[in-house]
């Protein structure tokens, strides 16, 4: 009677780690779902990986009995983890907007943001800028794009190539004026980068250091003004997900169930 207590309590956890999988699951879905329109906003996907197994016959093992090697062996595994949830960067499109400040990178490459109070740098796709009080090109949040450029007062038009370079047009004048020169960064792996929200990334040891260089150079992508970088959520498809996971949770919610129907019955028997 312990001893089959024992194994379906074994079941029950099991069912618990799978109910807690997906719930992670359902979160991560819900996350990208709730960004779908959020400007340059990457998709996240949850992985999984098995917990360990207990061996109660290891395979490769010497039989008792003829001592001829088990093929197989018996290995109960103990349920499921969250292994990782990252980030899908492919497949971002891109929105016309006119807006003279507003910039998407084609290809790879992240703006450089620099923190208030001496808090570092932070990489971003979101390039929905303005122009502050003193017409430093800021991001909505008031924070300087790196390296920092000044549109002076009596600029009338404002032109960014693909390059990074911004030209100004001032008023009376008929040439234009480079004021400055976008640098994008690159990592050697961009799903390493830790997000601290307001579409901001920071740089971590699994990341890699940034690599630095100008827009529209070998590596690096190149600047398309007037236009947005899109969220790359397909609603259809997490949607699709999104039931998937709903049905593996019930599942999971049955395996626990029906374990607990069990138990029942052996603290039934006399």
């Amino acid at each position: 009677k312990i001893l089959w207590g024992n194994k379906i309590m074994r079941t029950l956890n099991i069912g618990a780690t799978g109910m807690l999988a997906q719930q992670t699951n359902v979160d991560v879905i819900a996350n990208n779902l709730a960004n779908m329109n959020t400007t340059a906003y990457t998709k996240r996907r949850a992985e999984f990986t098995d917990l360990l197994y207990q061996n109660v016959i290891r395979p490769g093992s010497a039989s008792t009995a003829s001592q001829t090697i088990v093929p197989s062996g018996i290995q109960l595994g103990l349920g499921v983890r969250t292994a990782a949830v990252y980030r899908i960067t492919d497949g971002d499109g891109l929105t016309n907007t006119g807006n003279e400040l507003d910039l998407a990178i084609r290809g790879r490459g992240y703006f450089q943001i620099e923190l208030p109070d001496g808090q570092g740098t932070a990489y971003t796709r979101d390039g929905a800028f303005q122009r502050n009080g003193d017409g430093v090109i800021v991001t909505h949040d008031g924070y300087t794009v790196q390296p920092e450029i000044t549109i002076p007062e009596d600029a009338v038009e404002v032109y960014v190539n693909n390059s990074g370079e911004v030209w100004v047009k001032q008023d009376g004048e008929t040439d234009e004026v480079n004021v400055g020169q976008l640098e994008l960064a690159t990592f050697p792996n961009e799903a390493g980068l830790e997000a601290m929200g307001n579409n901001l990334f920071t740089e971590t040891e699994a990341s890699g250091a940034p690599i630095i260089d100008n827009p529209d150079t070998e590596g690096f992508g190149s600047i398309l003004q007037g236009y947005l970088s899109t969220s790359n959520v397909n609603p259809v498809a997490e949607i699709t997900e999104l039931i998937s996971a709903q049905r593996a949770y019930e599942m999971n919610s049955k395996v626990i169930s029906t374990a607990d129907q069990m138990l029942s019955t052996i603290n039934q028997l006399k």
